[in-house]
């Protein structure tokens, strides 16, 4: 392929056609051609990595951006030259170290990824809203013998990680989670949170008008939360280590609070009394909510941004309190910052899934999809069957250029009490419903704490052989067929 302009395309065709296990291996080849002298160079004479490691979905976008800079570093040249047979191996051998070095940061176990991409899976992902915390045993022993509370275990990155890694020594999960709490980005901002027992989450020293709205400084909100959430960032590479040495390398999910949900809280609202202080605040204060979900949309996407530069191969955005805010308020006030944050995060890391969670407001589950996220969690009032079809006739408005990955929707409740069996019945019903594809499986809510371990544990199961069954099935069905 003598002419760049030939080379460039067809290579990024063909790393799209292929799955993340054999993008490395093409990637190889490239540097080795690129070693060889050939071409790979932009009009511009800076090499070409950017735009052929973009169509490799397996990474990330601080891998992408390694690759970038480790195959310049390897001594290639960009234009056709005479070196020495040796200086090509040389050259070769250090291509070869520099990529593997960035592709050893990407998950070996994938699965959930490839789900969240709309790639066909040989069984259905799953993972679990609050799946590290209160409802495991070995969770409280920890703060019982670490004499800390949840907010103390916060604080300690090497607390973050053991609590983030024990679920997955319990349960076959195909993705951690980072442990840490929704309002961390409030706390960044001088708001106070308190978690008194019995009385839900209390904020001590609330918003009280449009004039504290105004005092809110984000003129710098990388800078914020690096200086303010360091410990939250420090996290994420504690994790990756601790996933990489227990050998359990599946995708870690980093996560934000949406910005009502934020704001509902920072108002003073709490979901056992002044329910409706968001709603009272849309009302009152019209431009300075605008104002706040803005400046908190800012603070979201930095700190997000910043969890993909620490580790985290996907993100959850929770609107948490979609149940506070009415259909006409949600429309007018929070849906475009929604659509804001999933547009400003995937033009900074155009690989990452990008999942987003509405609870209580299943009515904005098609905006949701028009403004490109890759995959929309229902929860447990949510009609399986009728979100299905919906979203699938308007997969044309989304801007993936499929229909989103559906995530949920099981009850929490039937993990409380019952048998593996009533949980695998119940299992069966939901991937009947579903159907294995396109859906990372997961909770319509999450873990309260009053779960037993070996319900939860039939049920990672369940979904993973039950969906590996119906698999086989339509395969056999399609072979006959044919």
């Amino acid at each position: 392929f003598p002419q760049r302009q030939i080379m460039n395309p067809l290579l990024h065709r063909s790393l799209r056609r292929h799955s993340s296990r054999t993008a490395p291996l093409l990637a190889i080849g490239v540097a080795a051609l690129s070693a060889c002298g050939v071409l790979l160079a932009t009009s511009r004479g800076s090499t070409n990595f950017e735009a052929l490691s973009r169509g490799m979905g397996s990474i990330s976008s601080s891998q992408r951006s390694a690759l970038a800079t480790t195959i310049p570093n390897a001594g290639f040249v960009q234009r056709r030259q005479s070196p020495s047979s040796r200086s090509r191996c040389n050259k070769m051998e250090a291509a070869k170290r520099a990529v593997t070095s960035v592709f050893a940061q990407a998950p070996q176990h994938d699965l959930l990824l490839r789900a969240a991409r709309g790639e066909k899976t040989e069984r259905t992902p799953v993972w679990l809203f609050r799946q590290a915390g209160r409802h495991l045993p070995e969770y409280n022993q920890y703060k019982k013998d670490n004499n800390k509370n949840f907010l103390q275990l916060l604080d300690d990155p090497k607390d973050v990680a053991e609590v983030t890694m024990q679920p997955l020594r319990r349960y076959d999960v195909d993705a951690a989670i980072l442990f840490s709490d929704i309002l961390v980005v409030p706390e960044a901002l001088d708001i106070n949170v308190d978690m008194p027992g019995g009385k839900g989450i209390l904020v001590t020293n609330p918003i009280q008008g449009p004039e504290d709205v105004a005092k809110i400084d984000v003129s710098s909100p990388r800078k914020l939360v690096e200086d303010r959430l360091a410990h939250v960032l420090a996290a994420l590479p504690e994790i990756k280590n601790s996933l990489k040495k227990e050998n359990r390398d599946i995708p870690l999910i980093g996560f934000s609070a949406a910005p009502f949900t934020l704001m509902f809280y920072m108002v003073g609202g709490n979901t056992r009394f002044n329910q409706t202080m968001g709603e009272q605040w849309f009302q009152q204060y019209p431009e300075a909510c605008d104002e706040l979900l803005g400046k908190l949309s800012d603070v979201i996407v930095e700190y997000m941004s910043l969890q993909v530069e620490k580790g985290a191969d996907l993100l959850q955005l929770f609107e948490a309190m979609g149940s506070y805010i009415s259909e006409p308020n949600f429309k007018k006030f929070e849906m475009k910052h929604l659509t804001n944050i999933a547009s400003r995060l995937k033009e900074k890391h155009p690989d990452i899934p990008l999942m987003v969670f509405a609870r209580g407001a299943q009515y904005a589950n098609s905006d949701l999809q028009r403004a490109g996220y890759d995959v929309v969690t229902l929860d447990t009032e949510a009609d399986r069957k009728v979100e299905v079809a919906r979203l699938e006739a308007e997969k044309g408005q989304a801007p993936i250029g499929r229909r989103v990955t559906l995530q949920g929707n099981f009850d929490p409740k039937l993990l409380q009490e019952g048998t593996p069996e009533t949980v695998q019945a119940a299992v069966k019903e939901m991937l009947d419903e579903f159907g294995p594809q396109s859906l990372i499986a997961n909770l319509g809510e999450g873990l309260s704490g009053k779960e037993d371990p070996v319900l939860v544990k039939a049920f990672v199961d369940a979904i993973h052989a039950t969906s590996e069954e119906m698999n086989a099935k339509a395969a056999t069905a399609a072979t006959a067929a044919a």
